[in-house]
C-alpha cells in the first residue's frame, strides 16, 4: 500500500487555490498581503509567481473597497476570491457583504448570481491584543444568502474551499491560523466537500459533542483522553456555520441524550448559542440532563501571555464541560 500523501491545513489550502486558479481563468484572489507569508503563511505561497499578480492581486488597506470591487467582478461573470488576513477588520466589509452580495440575488429575482468568496483569518495568541484575535462568524450567522464554512482539517480545508467557489452563492470561508500546521491526508485530485454537511468524527453512546474549527481539533484530543477514562463520546464536526447540520446533531442528541457544544468564540448571542436553543426548541424530549457551551468568556481577547493562557479555551475545558454534564442528575 502506498504511503498516505500527508499535507498540512496551509499547504491544503494552498493547492487547492493553485489548482482552482489553474482550472478556472474566471478565478482570481485579490487582498492585503497575499504576496507575503507573513500575512497568509503558506496558504497563497508562491501564487503570485506562477499565475501572475493580475491574478493574484496584493490590495491597498481597503477592505471596504477591494470586497465591493469583488462583489461587482462577481456579477459580472468572475469567480473571485477576497483574502481578509486577519478576521477583525473583514467588518470594515460588513457592508458590500451583508447589503451587498447577500441580497443582490433575491432582489433581482434568482436572476443575478454573486459567486464571491470572501476568505477571512481568525488569529488567536501572539499576544496582539483584541483587535486581532476575535472569532467574528457568529455576526453573519443570521445573515439570509450568506453561506460561512469553517474547516478544521486539512481535508476539509482544501475541499470546502473548492465547494465555496463553485457554489455560485456569496461563501464566508473561515480558516483558524492556529490550524495551520494541523497534518492530514489530502487526495492531489480536485475534490469538493458539501457545505451544510457535519463529519462524523468518532461515534459514541454516552454523549454528543458538537465543534466547529479549531475547537473540532481540540475536542478531539479530549475525546482521546475520555476514552482512556471509559467515555464513550461522539463528535460532530460542523464544518459549516450556515447552514448547519441540523439533521446530524439531532440524529446524535436523539441516541445519546447529552450535549456539549464547543466553539471559540463568545459564549452570547454564538453559533452554540444557537446550536443549543435549536436542540431545546426541537428535540427538547431527547434531553436527558441539561446541557453545557464551552466558549470564551464574554470579555475582549487580552495580550498578556499568561492571562491569553487562561481565556482561551482547548481539549481542558472540553473535558470538564463532558464531565459535568455525565454528572448531572438525569430529568425526572
Amino acid at each position: 500500500m502506498p504511503e498516505p500523501r500527508l499535507l498540512s491545513y496551509a499547504e491544503a489550502i494552498r493547492e487547492g487555490f493553485a489548482q482552482l486558479l489553474r482550472a478556472d481563468p474566471r478565478v482570481f484572489v485579490i487582498g492585503q498581503g497575499v504576496w507575503s507569508p507573513w500575512y497568509a503563511g503558506q496558504s497563497l505561497e508562491g501564487l503570485d509567481r506562477e499565475f501572475g499578480r493580475g491574478r493574484v492581486m496584493d490590495s491597498p488597506i481597503s477592505e471596504n473597497a477591494i470586497t465591493g470591487a469583488a462583489i461587482g467582478a462577481a456579477l459580472a461573470g468572475m469567480r473571485p476570491v477576497v483574502f481578509h488576513a486577519r478576521m477583525d477588520f473583514a467588518l470594515l466589509a460588513a457592508d458590500p457583504i451583508v447589503n451587498q452580495a447577500a441580497n443582490w440575488s433575491y432582489m433581482f429575482g434568482g436572476r443575478a448570481a454573486v459567486p464571491v468568496v470572501v476568505r477571512a483569518v481568525i488569529n488567536r495568541g501572539g499576544e496582539q491584543g483584541a483587535q486581532h484575535s476575535q472569532a467574528l462568524h457568529s455576526m453573519f450567522l443570521p445573515v439570509p444568502g450568506l453561506k460561512v464554512v469553517m474547516p478544521s482539517t486539512p481535508y476539509d480545508a482544501k475541499g470546502l474551499l473548492m465547494a465555496a467557489v463553485d457554489d455560485g452563492n456569496p461563501v464566508l470561508y473561515i480558516d483558524d491560523r492556529w490550524l495551520y500546521g494541523e497534518r492530514g491526508e489530502v487526495p492531489e485530485a480536485m475534490y469538493r466537500v458539501p457545505i451544510g454537511k457535519a463529519a462524523v468524527r468518532r461515534r459514541g453512546k454516552d454523549i454528543t459533542i458538537v465543534a466547529i474549527s479549531y475547537m473540532a481539533a481540540e475536542a478531539a484530543r479530549a475525546v482521546a483522553v475520555l476514552e482512556a477514562r471509559g467515555v464513550d463520546a461522539e463528535l460532530l464536526d460542523l464544518r459549516s456555520v450556515k447552514p448547519w447540520d441540523r439533521e446530524a446533531v439531532f440524529e446524535s442528541v436523539a441516541r445519546t441524550g447529552r450535549l456539549v457544544v464547543v466553539d471559540a468564540a463568545w459564549r452570547t448571542g454564538g453559533l452554540a448559542a444557537e446550536v443549543v436553543a435549536t436542540v431545546a426548541t426541537d428535540i427538547f424530549d431527547c434531553l436527558r440532563v441539561p446541557v453545557e457551551r464551552v466558549c470564551l468568556p464574554d470579555a475582549p481577547a487580552p495580550m498578556s501571555g499568561p492571562l491569553e493562557r487562561a481565556y482561551f479555551i482547548g481539549a481542558d475545558e472540553v473535558i470538564v464541560a463532558v464531565e459535568k454534564v455525565l454528572d448531572a442528575k438525569p430529568k425526572s
